[in-house]
This record gives C-alpha cells, sequence and structure tokens, in this order.
C-alpha cells in the first residue's frame, strides 16, 4: 500500500527559507514522478514542481522557478521541497503526490496523481 507522509512545515518569516520532506513507501518508486502540490485557504489545488524518480528530470510551476528545489534521497526513499525567499502568498498546505502512469512526461494536473500524502502546513508570516 502506498503511503506518503509529509513533514517539516511550520511558521517561517517572508524571506526565510524551509525544506519540507515527503517519506514514500509500500512501492517501488523507481522510474515514476513525484509532485508537490499546494493549496491556500480557498483555493485549489496548485501544482508547485515534479520530478522523475529515476531520470532526475524536474518541472516547476512559474511561481517556484528560481526560488524552490524539488529532490529525492533514493536511498532514503524521501522527496524533498526546498523553499527559499518564502512570501505571504506561499503559504499553504503543501501536498506530496505520486503519479505511476505518467512516465517520461511529468504532470502538472493533480488528476493525473494517483497517491496523495495528508500534506503540511507552511505559513510565511510578513
Amino acid at each position: 500500500q502506498v503511503q506518503l507522509v509529509e513533514s517539516g512545515g511550520g511558521l517561517v518569516q517572508a524571506g526565510g527559507s524551509l525544506t519540507i520532506a515527503c517519506a514514500a513507501s509500500g512501492h517501488t518508486f523507481s522510474g515514476y514522478n513525484m509532485g508537490w502540490f499546494r493549496q491556500a485557504p480557498g483555493k485549489g489545488r496548485v501544482f508547485v514542481a515534479a520530478m522523475n524518480w529515476s531520470t532526475g528530470n524536474t518541472v516547476y510551476a512559474e511561481a517556484a522557478k528560481g526560488r524552490f528545489t524539488i529532490s529525492i534521497d533514493t536511498a532514503k526513499n524521501t522527496v524533498y521541497l526546498r523553499m527559499t525567499s518564502l512570501k505571504p502568498e506561499d503559504t499553504a498546505v503543501y501536498y506530496c503526490a505520486a503519479d505511476f502512469m505518467g512516465g517520461a512526461r511529468l504532470s502538472r494536473e493533480y488528476h493525473e496523481y494517483a497517491y496523495w500524502g495528508r500534506g503540511t502546513q507552511v505559513t510565511v508570516s510578513s
């Protein structure tokens, strides 16, 4: 059974940095795509970044480019999202997700990710 468990969220000041993690288990993730999405209060779930477990290929939302970095520690089966230069508008619940069908194509669409974690809250104060 696939399990994705996020951790590392918290309160950070604007301009600060934070790294959140997603511990993945219950499946062989090699070759599959892992994504980060976020959902602010009253808004829909929005794509942040995605990475292929094996190739290391990545794709980022425009809002994340240059500030956020997705990475995978295959030895620990953990996906990370390093966030820098944080802004109040980055405040959201951040979700980790797994896409087992995309192959080489990194999807930005939340409905293409079959497995989800419960999320971790990131709050950026101004």
